[in-house]
């Protein structure tokens, strides 16, 4: 195992280091090892990581990536739940194993308003992929050139295993922060996300198995950890769930839900366990969110929440619905199932209210316990 450090590559500060970078991955994947950061500004267009690959961001130093859309190729990837090919996430990586991103440097993403903030959902390419849902258009034919497309996650490893995401701050973001897809094997620690942009959600496993998420600080523009399965049809042609994920000692600051399950949960969510969290507030709207409905589908159960301080929600501590965004819900053949959640020693101090719940008599919630 070696280090490579990006400036022997010819990296600069001040400068595009994107083929530096690329250099030093090449060179690092033969032996394993870490591609260096070192203290100071660099700029870059978007990583692939290969595996045995550790992107290390050293302290002070700064990785500061390009908002130019054309220098972000088309990879396969998975937009709000549904599989197709779009801009390259910011770091991304691809059926690799041993993947990592480490250091206790920043990686800013460069996001704002004036740039990938501006179109949060077009209208037009959105409407195209549910149609081609609809059609059954094959993954690979899924395809939205460049001018097209759908803003990217910060990093997402896809189809990985043994993943591991430490230390780092992440500002900025175009999309979900870091967003695991269909990965086994995923650490995630001391992570600090501050980035409240829209859809800014700071840690989405999707469609993962095993997964720890602990000693993280959120501070997000949506959900701050939000667990998914994949939206609708195309969810449940891939039928893959999210499992066995533990979630621990994190602080939430700003964000919609501390801990969100869904709404994207067609493949199913299971086994599910938060403990020892801080909400401190007062800008997150919920400590614990599941939300799904007719459309989605899906299975969630044993969820557990315990050892949770609340400082402050502005909504509710605990808000569970079947019925997210279909105040009327339609008749369909997929409602979905929600079921054996357990809240133990949850200490709020200031909300509106503990508990909100919104299920139908198709999708009731059952087993729910609440526990001193």
């Amino acid at each position: 195992m070696s280090d490579h450090v990006i400036t022997e590559y010819g990296a600069h500060e001040g400068m595009d280091c994107t083929g530096a970078i690329e250099l030093a991955i090449k060179a690092c994947e033969l032996t394993g090892g870490r591609v260096v950061v070192p203290a100071g500004r660099f700029l870059t267009g978007p990583i692939r990581l290969r595996s045995n690959v550790d992107l290390h961001v050293s302290a002070g130093a700064t990785l500061r990536f390009s908002t130019d859309r054309s220098a972000y190729p088309m990879v396969r990837t998975r937009w709000q739940g549904i599989e197709c090919w779009s801009y390259s996430p910011l770091i991304y990586a691809y059926d690799e194993v041993n993947v990592a991103v480490t250091g206790t440097g920043t990686l800013d993403g460069g996001a704002g308003p004036d740039n990938w903030w501006r179109d949060t959902k077009p209208v037009d390419d959105w409407n195209r992929l549910l149609r081609m849902v609809d059609d059954g258009v094959p993954v690979d034919e899924r395809i939205f050139p460049p001018g097209h497309g759908f803003r990217p996650s910060f990093i997402q490893p896809h189809s990985c295993r043994r993943v591991r995401i430490e230390d780092v701050r992440i500002v900025n973001a175009p999309m979900w922060v870091v967003h695991p897809v269909f990965c086994a094997d995923v650490l995630v620690r001391g992570v600090t996300i501050d980035s409240r942009g829209p859809n800014n959600d700071g840690c989405n496993p999707d469609s993962c198995q095993d997964v720890v998420i602990t000693g993280c600080s959120f501070d997000t523009g949506d959900d701050c950890i939000a667990i998914k399965s994949g939206r609708d049809a195309d969810g449940r042609r891939v039928a893959r769930p999210s499992a066995n994920i533990l979630i621990e000692s994190c602080r939430f600051g700003t964000g919609h839900g501390a801990v969100t399950i869904g709404s994207e949960t067609s493949g199913g969510i299971h086994n599910i366990h938060a403990r020892d969290l801080h909400v401190t507030g007062p800008a997150v709207d919920h400590a614990l969110r599941i939300k799904t409905n007719s459309h989605r589908g899906g299975t969630i159960e044993h969820i557990t929440l315990q050892d949770t301080q609340v400082d402050s929600v502005t909504t509710s501590a605990i808000h569970i619905t079947t019925n997210h965004a279909t105040p009327t819900p339609p008749p369909t053949p997929f409602p979905p199932t929600v079921r054996h959640i357990t809240i133990t020693n949850l200490q709020a101090r200031n909300t509106p209210q503990t508990l909100e719940l919104h299920d139908t008599p198709t999708s009731p919630v059952t087993d729910l316990h609440l526990l001193s």
